[in-house]
């Protein structure tokens, strides 16, 4: 998900959408990130962009080696409804 990118200054993850951009903040731990709040642009909601923000996340929480918390509903929905990132709940 190169589209996916780590806004390191603002502690987010950032995809641009239609002159948009959603977002997932973010708090950092020793081991873990903590996803605290995801938002897509409100007209733009309902079209899967948040789930692939989620997902772009989660592999740039892969490639650093972290375990990731979902401190927000829709990641806490979104883990459970994908298995295959469970080796990353921390």
């Amino acid at each position: 998900m190169t589209d996916i990118r780590d806004n390191k200054a603002l502690s987010r993850f950032e995809l641009d959408v239609d002159g948009g951009v959603a977002f997932a903040n973010y708090r950092l731990t020793p081991a873990a990130v903590i996803i605290t709040h995801t938002e897509t642009p409100r007209a733009l909601r309902g079209q899967g962009i948040a789930s692939r923000l989620v997902e772009g996340a989660l592999a740039l929480i892969r490639a650093d080696g972290r375990k990731v918390i979902g401190a927000c509903a829709f990641v806490v929905d979104y883990l459970h409804k994908h298995p295959e990132y469970q080796d990353l709940v921390g």
